[in-house]
């Protein structure tokens, strides 16, 4: 008797958003994503009744208002939700045009909120597909990111009797179409501009530092991103800084802070600065608002003039050849 083999799935993930901004969608969404316990790595019986009784109490509303600047008004979602929608779709189409689409499938799931990653593997697996690549959208790797995750995908199979087979697609922080493609994608941006930035900013998301104390490779990686797009642009040091945004909490998290920099840089006298987002595959809240906003404010009221923000690789074709790229790689055997 011949076995028919099913198809390959491919499936997109990225961290998650609300469903909107109203005080519940938001809090429902802090709810789900502070209690990952690879976020706040905090006993239950210590965290949570701090979680439940001041800060969804008090930051859903802030938060509301903060995607609120940010949304999609036409789709009525995140932009990360609109650009993660985009760049399955894209590598859907590459795929069937590279493969067929009687042998791959793409979907796309967030780790908190919808559309979830259980429903994205329920649909795969509807579609016929009986091996998954795991596509967590994160450059560097993280425990609080990658792994939790990787975790629900592997809590999913937990419960399935006919399982899929898995790959997942590791961090690519120092892969070179990755550095080339945000080297372009600065280069691009400033073409705009008659005066060029006197310094180039690549703000990550930080962690706290006792994430690193214990294992996590995060740092490391980030820095050599960071190391790797200074060489590809040929600026010296002194005009590209390595910086770590979006600290929560009291303890002390990755430095440089994005925040402090841009207050020290205007008060050194540099009046033209330009920030890159390296660690995210997408635009999203961290990026636009928190980066494009709020450290803007923080330069131009300490004295800075110019702030530019250079977008992520997002779905354009620079970010998509980099994602067929890891596929490609990642597939092998299967495809």
């Amino acid at each position: 008797m011949s076995v028919t083999r099913g198809k390959v799935g491919i499936l997109l993930s990225n961290l998650g958003t609300p469903d909107g901004t109203d005080y519940t969608s938001v809090r429902r969404y802090l709810a789900e994503f502070l209690s990952d316990q690879r976020v706040i790595e905090l006993p239950k019986f210590i965290w949570q009744p701090i979680l439940q009784g001041v800060v969804l109490l008090r930051r859903p509303a802030v938060k509301g208002r903060d995607y609120a600047r940010i949304w999609n008004r036409e789709l009525d979602e995140s932009p990360l939700k609109t650009v993660t929608r985009n760049q399955a779709r894209k590598l859907g189409t590459w795929a069937a045009e590279m493969f067929g689409d009687d042998r791959v499938a793409v979907d796309w799931g967030m780790r908190y909120g919808n559309p979830s990653i259980p429903d994205a593997i329920a649909r795969l697996t509807a579609e016929g597909c009986d091996r998954i690549l795991m596509f967590p959208l994160y450059p560097q790797y993280s425990a609080t990111t990658t792994a939790t995750a990787n975790d629900k995908l592997f809590e999913v199979l937990r419960g399935m009797r006919n399982q899929p087979a898995v790959r997942v697609v590791p961090s690519y922080f120092d892969e070179p179409s990755y550095i080339e493609a945000l080297a372009r994608s600065v280069r691009t941006t400033l073409e705009t501009f008659a005066e060029e930035p006197e310094v180039i900013v690549a703000s990550f998301h930080g962690i706290p530092q006792r994430n690193i104390a214990l294992g996590d490779p995060y740092y490391e990686q980030c820095q050599h991103t960071g190391e790797l797009l200074r060489d590809a642009l040929n600026l010296p040091p002194t005009r590209f800084r390595i910086t770590y945004q979006s600290r929560f909490g009291y303890a002390d998290w990755l430095q440089p802070y994005t925040d402090a920099t841009m207050r020290q840089l205007a008060h050194e006298g540099v009046r033209r600065v330009a920030v890159i987002s390296p660690g995210f595959s997408a635009d999203c809240i961290e990026t636009i608002d928190e980066i494009g906003r709020e450290n803007a404010h923080y330069f131009r009221e300490a004295g800075g003039e110019v702030f530019t923000l250079i977008p992520c690789l997002n779905d354009s074709d620079d970010g998509m050849a980099v994602l067929c790229d890891r596929v490609l790689e990642e597939t092998q055997g299967w495809l």
